[in-house]
């Protein structure tokens, strides 16, 4: 009850306290006087600048009420007070403001949850009512750190404790609204009250049961639930706060999610970091994405040294904050992004490597173990981010991000890539070039290029077919699935997946369209590059059924994409020179592989001869598959990739129409028009020095060169003078070939590139001289006498013009280019 004076003194008390006297009812259980709080108000409208001690006033009698736990007076005096604060909007509210908001505050540390919430219930109408002209002086750092205790409630009632929640989350939500828009008042921006508001939101967004896990935005929260849940309370707050940050003050309202996300251990498992970044990112305005990037990258770098599930649970954050922000505006980040990527990529593999050179206690394995499977999340994780982020890019940047990654790509023997490796050890350096060429199959994926030169330059082609002759299969199975991804311009590759003989290829409806000059170009230039690394790649001993099946995907799609005339004839090259090797055998493979290569061939030659539909051509092969069915099953893909499959002991004797021949096959294409002089001549690898750095046996080894051209040659330069004396010593010097290894390389080039750049018909003309030359050394060097063996132990006499030489053992005598018999 409030206290009474007499009547003569209360005439003499000023008019604005006999006013807001008369407010309060005898018993406050009848509320407020609403004739008596007319009167205030139209007083108060009247005279503004009696507000302030109006508002004095009110404060002073609802301190002593909270102090003596009158709720009643308490709950009309801030009823009074909303009142006055909602009619009332001239410059001399500021003064009434300050008594308000010292009440509000008397409420807030009062230790009753009503008061409490009474508080923040004003405080949120308050903070609705614009203000003309802003206050400079007025802080709200009381109010952030009231609010914020509030929302960590732990009170033993549970519906108390969600009432003091729910009060605190809207308290910050009106301190957001007030001073958020302002930049001249005192920020709510500062980094001091960010890391009270920030974590105290998410801590009551902790309490979602079911975190949305789809990539879309999460569904916006009716009005029921925004009152009544407080996780989905403090979530649209959190939105909103997001939602009014700038430039300048948006890293300050990320960082403290971070420190919350690290203190809670809420790295792993990740699904609130997620949902938490997921709503970050689809609340802020997409120009400032590539911060939040930046911030997460940022903190990548600083728990590199954490679990590997930590960093991992990081990594996928990332992946949806980017997988969000590739839709919009990504900033200056896009290398930045692959550039730390690979570097942890490359910490993880080092930590990998280093686990698994670590101890050899039996327990101390377990742990390795465990820690090699971690490590492999993580890069999972990134090569899965590395892959997103770059499918999502405009073409030009992916241009960019490719050349990046194969930039990356360590090859043994060379220095030309930029990531280090020096503490990977060879099975650490294999595992980053596994890895690297993962993330670079991610980033092509979807890739379309309008010419096969954009998506294949040679800035790029010569370093990625560098791993393809590596003695590693799955190296070379991830080169070529890159290959594809770039070739494959017209979805085909899905309708050649698995090698086999197809019956009609016109079910497939293949896509293609004509060959335009830039890609007729781009095979002349490289073409033969493309068709050594088939060639040597069919070859590789530790080949399994997938490279065969890449293998002939490749062979497939450069038909398609690439193939004119000329082309043709060179795959049909290949191919033959590919069944060739596998029958003669000169690298010692075992039967799996040579069948499997004879199998590749028939699959190849049955799609590229529907492909041309040249009806001879089309008979050969069907008759020689037909056959193979018949007698050599082995022969055929559907057979030699199956389990349990017979294998012959040799291929020496197999009947010549189990062979593709090239006879019939220039026979065949050469009535339908084709240019089938080239078929006649063997194709061969040109030499290059990429076997040594590929820690391969060079080809210079394994390919003999039977034809000498020069490109410079001439009659004049061949012919021996037949005054010049041989004698043996000379003999010896011209077979010894020792110390003529470099010019012997040189000479084998200049063959390769005669063979690749002349036309046919100079070939054929220089064959034929040379031819003639040879004839005429001949019939020089057989001026020499012969003589039968004087003696069983078989020793030969050479004698020339007067000179006659010491008998030499037969078997000492070498002849490099020439044969007597």
């Amino acid at each position: 009850m409030p206290t009474r004076v007499c009547c003569c003194c209360s005439a003499l008390r000023p008019r604005y306290k006999r006013l807001v006297d008369n407010i309060f009812p005898e018993d406050p259980k009848d509320g407020l006087v609403k004739a008596d709080m007319e009167k205030l108000t139209f007083y108060a409208v009247s005279a503004p600048e009696k507000l302030d001690r109006i508002g004095s006033y009110l404060a002073e009698r609802l301190s002593r009420d909270v102090v003596r736990h009158r709720s009643g007076y308490v709950l009309i005096a801030m009823e009074a007070l909303d009142q006055l604060l909602m009619a009332c909007h001239s410059q001399s509210i500021k003064p009434f403001v300050e008594s308000f908001l010292h009440m509000v505050a008397k409420l807030l540390e009062s230790g009753e949850p009503k008061l409490q919430v009474l508080g923040t219930n004003s405080f949120v109408k308050f903070a609705n009512i614009e203000e003309d002209t802003p206050s400079y002086h007025r802080r709200y750092d009381f109010f952030v750190s009231r609010f914020s205790a509030m929302c960590h409630s732990c009170d033993s009632d549970p519906e108390t404790r969600t009432e003091i929640r729910i009060a605190g989350i809207r308290g910050i939500q009106g301190v957001v609204r007030k001073t958020v828009n302002d930049e001249l008042r005192a920020t709510i921006w500062e980094p001091q009250h960010m890391d009270k508001i920030v974590p105290s939101l998410l801590f009551n967004m902790q309490k979602i049961e079911e975190v949305d896990s789809r990539i879309g935005p999460p569904p916006s929260p009716s009005a029921a639930d925004k009152e009544e849940n407080p996780a989905v309370l403090a979530e649209n707050c959190f939105r909103e706060l997001l939602g009014r940050a700038t430039f300048g003050n948006m890293n300050n309202a990320v960082r403290p999610v971070f420190a919350h996300l690290d203190h809670h251990r809420l790295w792993d498992p990740n699904e609130f970091a997620v949902h938490c970044f997921k709503v970050i990112m689809y609340s802020i305005q997409a120009q400032y994405s590539h911060h939040v990037i930046q911030e997460i990258l940022g903190h990548l770098d600083a728990r590199k040294k954490d679990s590997p599930r930590v960093r991992a649970g990081i990594i996928q954050v990332l992946l949806e904050a980017v997988a969000i922000a590739a839709k919009g505006s990504i900033g200056p980040t896009v290398l930045e992004v692959f550039n730390t990527l690979l570097k942890h990529l490359r910490l993880s593999v080092e930590f990998e490597a280093r686990d698994l050179q670590g101890e050899s206690i039996s327990s101390a394995n377990l742990n390795t173990s465990s820690k090699d499977s971690d490590e492999k999340i993580v890069q999972n994780a990134i090569i899965q981010t590395i892959g997103f982020f770059g499918s999502n890019l405009p073409d030009y940047q992916r241009s960019e991000i490719m050349m990046f990654i194969m930039g990356k790509v360590p090859v043994f023997g060379t220095s030309t890539h930029t990531l280090d490796i020096s503490q990977l050890g060879d099975l650490g350096t294999r595992r980053i070039q596994i890895m690297l060429l993962r993330s670079l199959l991610m980033v092509t994926s979807g890739y379309k290029a309008k010419t096969i030169v954009t998506a294949l330059p040679g800035s790029f082609l010569d370093p990625l077919l560098s791993p393809s002759l590596m003695e590693d299969y799955e190296l070379r199975q991830l080169v070529l699935e890159v290959m594809h991804n770039l070739m494959d311009r017209h979805d085909n590759r899905a309708k050649l997946r698995g090698i086999r003989i197809i019956p009609d290829v016109a079910d497939l409806k293949i896509k293609r369209e004509k060959i335009c000059r830039q890609d007729t170009s781009f095979m002349k230039k490289n073409g033969q590059q493309l068709y050594r690394h088939i060639y040597l790649g069919c070859k590789e001993e530790d080949n399994v059924q997938k490279n065969y099946e890449l293998l002939y995907t490749s062979l497939a799609l450069i038909t398609i994409e690439l193939a004119n005339e000329e082309v043709v004839i060179d795959l049909i090259r290949l191919a033959i020179a590919l069944q060739d090797s596998a029958i003669i055998n000169e690298d010692n493979l075992p039967m799996f592989h040579r069948c499997g290569i004879m199998a590749l061939v028939a699959a190849y030659l049955n799609f590229v001869s529907q492909m041309i539909a040249v009806p001879a051509f089309c008979q050969h092969v069907s008759k020689v598959i037909e056959i193979r069915t018949m007698e050599a099953p082995y022969f055929l893909p559907e057979h030699i990739f199956r389990d349990k499959c017979m294998l012959p002991k040799s291929l020496e004797k197999h009947d010549k129409n189990l062979y593709f021949l090239t006879n019939k096959i220039a026979e065949s294409l050469g009535g339908s028009g084709y240019s089938v002089e080239r078929l006649s001549v063997p194709y061969v690898p040109q030499v290059t020095d990429e076997d040594r750095l590929s820690r391969r046996k060079s080809i210079v080894d394994t390919v003999s060169i039977q034809v000498d051209i020069l490109p410079s040659s001439s009659p004049s330069d061949d012919v021996v003078s037949n005054t010049e004396e041989i004698t043996f010593e000379a003999l010896k010097k011209a077979i010894d070939t020792s110390g003529m290894e470099e010019q012997e390389k040189e000479k084998r080039r200049l063959v390769i590139e005669k063979f690749q750049k002349a036309p046919f018909e100079e070939i054929a003309a220089q064959c034929e001289s040379k031819a003639n030359l040879l004839h005429d050394r001949l019939a020089q060097i057989l001026e020499l006498t012969i003589r039968p063996p004087p003696s069983p132990s078989g020793t030969l006499t050479i004698t020339s013009g007067h000179a006659q030489y010491q008998s030499v053992p037969v078997y000492e005598m070498k002849f490099p280019d020439l044969c007597v018999y």
